[in-house]
């Protein structure tokens, strides 16, 4: 694990799932408890105490660069984005929401998602939607309520029909609408998205919202090695995932609400799992300092 370069988080992370196999080994009476007991005397990796690599903590992503990627997204996706940011939901939960596990009965409505992260630990998940985000929701609503709202599908077909808008060929020259597609494509455009398939369409317009200044325009098949690295160092330091609009709505919450508040609108059961995401407001201790520092 340390010769391929995993990070010290996901070798833990993989030899707790070793453990977990060989107690499941030991219950199905495959294995001897001892080795259980032998695996459990190991420890994790320490921070600072291996040469192994740490990845960067989330961070909160500011709304500045949100909106100049906005501009570059789909509208589904860039309309997922907008609630994801307004609600702090996390990405899977913006990707499923479909209109029958919305409530609207009252002015506030709630969205239980039909599964979610810690549903096996036996706890409910109720995202609380206020009117800005029902505003983005509303376009999505008129369908069937089993349909799933933030649909690839449905972004493909806007993309065409914008692309045949701005067509500038006559339709009686070129391709006809519809006769240059690829008749059995390696992937299709699904039935909603996933979260691979919504970080990699933010980070594709991250890539054109902030190209390199050099090698933004050049075509890939003729970068060097040396291109190659600069132009994935420039495209890894000006990406933002979809995780890091969870983390900019629990600061603003915490910041204007309380950390309980964040807590709620997180769905975290102890408030020590939502201070991992709310940052603390750094200008309360400024203030603090200019008072009695």
């Amino acid at each position: 694990m340390v010769e391929i370069e995993w990070s010290r988080g996901n070798i833990n992370r993989s030899i707790n799932r070793v453990r977990r196999l060989f107690r499941w080994g030991v219950r199905k009476q495959l294995v001897p408890p001892s080795v259980v007991q032998g695996l459990e005397a190991v420890p994790g990796l320490r921070r600072g105490h291996s040469d192994v690599r740490d990845t960067k903590p989330v961070l909160p992503i500011d709304d500045a660069r949100v909106e100049a990627t906005l501009s570059q997204l789909p509208a589904v996706v860039a309309d997922m984005v907008r609630l994801q940011r307004l609600t702090g939901m996390r990405p899977a939960e913006v990707c499923i929401i479909r209109p029958c596990d919305i409530d609207r009965s009252s002015d506030v409505w709630t969205y239980r998602p039909e599964s979610h992260k810690t549903e096996h630990h036996g706890r409910e998940r109720t995202v609380l939607l206020g009117p800005k985000s029902q505003g983005v929701l509303l376009r999505y609503l008129a369908r069937d309520s089993q349909t799933y709202c933030f649909r690839p599908c449905d972004s493909e077909a806007k993309r065409r029909a914008l692309a045949h808008a701005n067509r500038q060929t006559q339709l009686s020259y070129g391709n006809v609408p519809g006769s240059n597609c690829v008749r059995k494509p390696k992937r299709s455009a699904g039935e909603h998205y996933d979260t691979n398939s919504y970080r990699r369409a933010i980070h594709r317009a991250c890539d054109k919202a902030f190209p390199h200044p050099t090698l933004g325009h050049k075509m890939c098949s003729k970068f060097t090695d040396v291109e190659k690295r600069e132009l994935q160092e420039w495209q890894s330091a000006h990406r933002w995932s979809p995780n890091q609009l969870r983390h900019s709505a629990a600061t603003e919450v915490r910041r204007e609400f309380g950390l309980e508040a964040a807590q709620v609108i997180l769905g975290h059961s102890q408030a020590n799992v939502t201070q991992v995401y709310a940052e603390r407001d750094l200008a309360k201790g400024l203030e603090v300092a200019r008072q009695i520092g």
